[in-house]
């Protein structure tokens, strides 16, 4: 038998093989749906437990607050970092927001 004729045999054998495969996953999609909306129809819809969060106006402030503080410290070279959180620490939130907004709007 040439080398052609082989080649050809096992490529045919090649796409029969695959086209056995594509259509049991064919026939294995359908079970797994069929079987997927059974299981949905029986189930009861599931209620979100644990209790919902509440925040306070007070912390949606102190929040916003710390985020903008994050917001300007992610701009910052490490000394003026440094620097900032230096003056959070002796002075709170606003003062060191104040000086961040400055030192990077100066570069």
């Amino acid at each position: 038998m040439p080398p052609r004729t082989a080649l050809k045999k096992q490529l045919r054998t090649i796409r029969r093989s695959t086209r056995l495969i594509a259509r049991a996953f064919g026939e294995l999609e359908t079970r797994l749906r069929r079987i997927e909306r059974k299981v949905s129809r029986s189930e009861k819809p599931v209620s979100r437990k644990g209790r919902k969060l509440r925040i306070t106006p007070k912390r949606r402030a102190q929040l916003k607050l710390q985020g903008a503080y994050m917001g300007y410290m992610r701009q910052l070279k490490p000394a003026q970092k440094l620097r900032v959180k230096a003056i959070k620490e002796k002075r709170g939130y606003e003062a060191a927001i104040k000086v961040a907004k400055g030192l990077v709007a100066h570069g």
